[in-house]
């Protein structure tokens, strides 16, 4: 469905072929392990780990006339072999494959992820360090508010980056969880020390209480944090194009030589890039929903999961590794403009720094709701706030020409910048 943005790495994960190694490797473990329990030949084993092949062809032709794709693919393994084949599937059900595999599947696929989103913390902490300096506007409701620094802005970015790579982790432990409990969980014809042994060698957990499959709220899990992952790239994203916008200006996504932006206007230089990362972000959460929809199967298990699951699995882990991918280019290249920062710091006159008069005004025994009806009054007549407010007598009564110097200092006011900045790396980077 998304192959166009589909890498190699994890393209590889959801193709046929390792799909059904996994059923394959699933099978030939149990094998191994009843064989080491003296529970069928050691010879047979042997012959079944060194012979037992997949034919991707030969299942589906088989599958289109059986219509059921767990049978056909023992049927395809068995025609290479000879009557040591009866030891495949010994006491299983299908689910225990399919859901055994789809959990070595999601594993992957979390390890994936996690390197991707790494490589995306690596370069935003670079613009942290490179711009610790970097005075810009803040804003909120898209109004100038007071002064922050770029690498203070981006080191917002890590912090939640961190956190849903510590989601994602989590997210990974819950899914990587298989069972060979059969029918209905209750082991009836592999004993638990056998399931456990099987999913020790292929590295899950065991499912404690499963019923015919592995239940969905753990599949839930990883899906949600897949969109809550998506949602943290879609507020970076989002944020780059409000600051590349043409009022703006302030940081723009890269650029290529010879790339153009509009088929009608030459001078365009979209955000395309960041648009394709947000739009993106929708698809994640709808998988996301789709998989709480799942949660709930009748009694031991009904097949109305199965279907969502061969979409959402390939389909939410491959657009999360790509929208991981984009922002990671994004970010490394982002033209950041210091110049187009401070000229728009300047716009408002000394404006930004009106909560700072009012508090000091207040200090000095004004009262609140007149200190604020005083500093509003000349702000919102425009011009230089400061000049304006040392003409006032009223202000000039409580506070000297030099106070209020101090008081339009942006340095004074970024004065604790640098300590939050490191708060928030170090939480970020915090062990967990």
């Amino acid at each position: 469905m998304i192959s166009r943005y589909t890498r190699p790495a994890m393209a590889r994960i959801w193709s046929d072929e390792a799909r059904l190694g996994r059923w394959l490797e699933i099978e030939l473990t149990l094998v191994d392990v009843l064989a080491a329990r003296g529970e069928i030949p050691e010879a047979d084993a042997r012959v079944l780990r060194r012979d037992a092949r997949i034919d991707v062809a030969r299942m589906q032709a088989i599958e289109a006339e059986v219509k059921h794709d767990v049978i056909a693919f023992l049927s395809a393994v068995a025609e290479g072999l000879g009557d040591e084949a009866r030891w495949l599937h010994l006491g299983l059900t299908s689910s225990d494959v399919v859901d055994t595999a789809f959990a070595l599947q999601l594993r992957d696929a979390s390890d994936l992820l996690l390197a991707e989103l790494d490589r995306l913390r690596q370069v935003v902490r670079m613009q942290v360090e490179r711009h610790r300096e970097t005075i810009m506007i803040g804003r909120t409701h898209g109004i100038h508010a007071e002064p922050i620094t770029f690498g203070l802005k981006c080191a917002s970015w890590y912090t939640e980056l961190s956190r849903a790579r510590r989601g994602l982790r989590a997210a990974r432990a819950t899914i990587a969880m298989g069972k060979l409990s059969g029918a209905v969980g209750t082991c009836a014809h592999t004993p638990p020390a056998v399931e456990r042994e099987v999913l020790e060698r292929l590295g899950l957990g065991v499912e404690p209480v499963a019923t015919q499959v592995v239940p969905r709220d753990r599949h839930a899990t990883f899906f949600a944090q897949l969109a809550i992952l998506a949602g943290t790239c879609e507020r970076i994203a989002t944020e780059i194009r409000h600051l590349q916008r043409t009022e703006v200006g302030e940081v723009l996504e890269p650029f290529g030589p010879g790339q153009k932006g509009s088929s009608a206007m030459p001078h365009k230089r979209n955000p395309i890039l960041a648009e394709n990362v947000c739009g993106l972000a929708r698809l994640a959460r709808s998988y996301a929903l789709a998989a709480l929809e799942n949660m709930a199967l009748w009694h031991e298990r009904d097949i109305s999961h199965s279907s969502v699951e061969r979409v959402i699995g390939p389909d939410a882990t491959t657009l999360v590794d790509f929208m991981l991918h984009r922002l990671t280019r994004i970010v490394s290249e982002l033209d950041v403009r210091p110049e187009v920062m401070r000229a728009n710091l300047e716009r408002l006159g000394g404006a930004i720094c009106s909560e700072a008069v009012l508090l000091a005004l207040v200090r000095r025994g004004m009262r609140r709701d007149d200190a604020y009806r005083v500093v509003q009054r000349h702000a919102l007549a425009g011009g230089d706030l400061q000049a304006a407010l040392a003409a006032d007598p009223q202000v000039r009564s409580l506070l000297s020409e030099a106070e209020l110097a101090t008081l339009f200092d942006i340095r004074h006011q970024l004065r604790h910048t640098s300590t939050v900045l490191q708060r928030a790396l170090d939480d970020a980077d915090a062990p967990g």
